[in-house]
């Protein structure tokens, strides 16, 4: 497919050449190695499809290589803060530059685990129950008296299942708190719901579809940073083994989970299906890890998409949402 530069972007053989995309990995989060290995992942993937990728960095130097022109799209594969929660995105929106992905609020609310329970809340899509502790301010005796124990705690605003910890006793909670508070001035303290992991991708093509879901199995107790990224720590099965009427019904709290949120190109939402067929809606990812061991190409695949058509959409679709004669 033969695609014309981004507006007021135009290069010499503009005309017969693919757009330069600048895959921005990295970052300043704690997961800046994830992005890492997913950037160099996508960027292998664009230039397999034959488009001069320039491999970019969080720092002083990004500002003038954006506005220098030379970028025709930036496909985000930045996880965490000042990357997945709408930072990045705003900077791209000022200067006029295509990005893959949700755009500015999106971005923030998926980041902000309250801010999308209570999204979920009123759009009717089943989540836990959840209580809030807020640094400085909360008294987690008071708390653990009215705890239903089990809970899982977990920073409000960090990815990848860092600092995040099951609490199955009222005098561990202190110090899960504790830890989700070294990550964040905010915990989230959600009930605990026994039964089967699953994730579904979303992506929007013709029309916005649901992945084949993907059951999680980790080696540890939780499908936590080790269990994502060390390889043989997880097994995943697609799809997963769950009845066809919970299939049906975690695609579409999937897809209601993504658009109630406003996002945009592709996300990965991730569910517990209960042993009475109840799927309920955890959070939502709107930029999947793309490495070796990641969820999200693994169900792209299933449905019939290799990594690198893949990448490829979700660039097109983010030049065409920007200039719709690039399509």
């Amino acid at each position: 497919m033969t695609v014309k530069a981004a507006e007021g972007r135009p290069r010499e053989g503009a005309e017969e050449q693919k757009p330069k995309i600048g895959v921005l990995m990295g970052g300043r989060s704690a997961e800046r190695d994830v992005s890492l290995v997913t950037g160099e992942q996508v960027a292998n993937a664009l230039e397999t499809k034959g488009y001069a990728v320039e491999r970019l960095d969080l720092g002083e130097s990004l500002l003038a290589k954006l506005q220098d022109g030379s970028i025709d799209c930036v496909f985000i594969a930045l996880h965490g803060r000042l990357g997945e929660d709408g930072t990045v995105q705003g900077m791209l929106e000022v200067l006029g530059v295509p990005y893959t992905g949700s755009g500015v609020l999106a971005s923030a609310l998926a980041m902000d685990k309250v801010a999308t329970k209570k999204i979920f809340c009123y759009e009717q899509i089943p989540t836990p129950r959840f209580w809030v502790a807020r640094h400085c301010e909360t008294d987690i005796r008071a708390i653990a008296a009215d705890l239903p124990l089990p809970v899982v705690v977990k920073p409000v605003r960090e990815g990848s299942a860092i600092g995040v910890n099951i609490v199955r006793h009222a005098d561990e909670l202190a110090a899960a708190v504790a830890e989700a508070f070294t990550c964040d001035d905010e915990a989230l303290i959600e009930e605990y719901i026994a039964g089967t992991e699953i994730t579904v991708g979303v992506l929007e093509r013709d029309e916005v579809e649901a992945l084949p879901s993907v059951e999680i199995v980790p080696a540890n107790e939780m499908y936590d940073y080790d269990a994502k990224y060390t390889p043989g720590k997880s097994e995943h099965i697609i799809p997963a083994r769950i009845t066809e009427a919970a299939q049906t019904r975690s695609s579409e709290l999937a897809i209601r989970a993504h658009r109630a949120l406003g996002c945009r190109g592709f996300s990965r939402v991730d569910l517990i299906v209960t042993a009475e067929d109840e799927p309920y809606v955890l959070e939502v990812n709107t930029i999947p890890g793309m490495t070796g061991t990641s969820l999200f190409p693994e169900a792209a695949k299933a449905a019939g998409v290799d990594f690198p058509d893949l990448i490829e959409q979700l660039v097109l679709r983010a030049l065409a949402a920007k200039n719709p004669t690039l399509a």
